[in-house]
């Protein structure tokens, strides 16, 4: 009767065979795993100690004499050339950049004439939002309106001056 059923009961000879389980595997591995992982850990934490060491001693004499340390930093920089940096990595010399001429500070934006000594003008300094001057008021830099006209306007060093700037309005579109 034990041979039938033993005939019976292993009829499946794969599940018979021995395999290790995923729980044996790491216990297996763990054997090298464990003390691998923990090495790793501790050369983390140690090389962490190490370089925080050095810093803080560093800092430490720094703080003891700053000045004496600015002044070896600054002696340890080379000298860098920063035009002959530029033309290695391929930039363009820079061309010198002609100051503003004194017109192309001013913008003539308006005009309401009201005689030979009246009137007023909408004008914009440098790029700013124009603002109305009257006829003797300081625009910039020591000019005065001198004289509104129907399209111009002048500028002087002083009201009964001689013409600095003449302004005119732009061409009606």
């Amino acid at each position: 009767m034990s041979k039938v059923l033993s005939s019976v009961m292993n009829h499946n000879p794969l599940m018979l065979r021995h395999r290790p389980s995923l729980a044996t595997a790491l216990s297996t591995s763990s054997r090298v795993l464990l003390p691998a992982s923990t090495l790793l850990v501790w050369g983390a934490v140690a090389f962490s100690a190490v370089t925080w060491g050095l810093r803080w001693s560093a800092t430490g004499s720094a703080s003891n004499s700053a000045s004496n340390s600015a002044a070896m930093a600054v002696q340890a920089l080379p000298e860098l050339d920063v035009s002959a940096a530029a033309r290695s990595l391929g930039a363009a010399p820079a061309q010198p950049v002609a100051a503003p001429t004194m017109a192309s500070r001013f913008q003539l934006q308006g005009v309401m004439a009201g005689g030979p000594h009246a009137g007023a003008a909408l004008i914009a300094v440098d790029g700013k939002p124009a603002k109305p001057y009257r006829v003797g008021a300081v625009v910039a830099d020591g000019l005065v309106l001198q004289m509104v006209e129907e399209r111009r306007i002048s500028l002087g060093a002083a009201m009964d001056g001689p013409q600095t700037l003449v302004l005119e309005l732009p061409a009606k579109k």
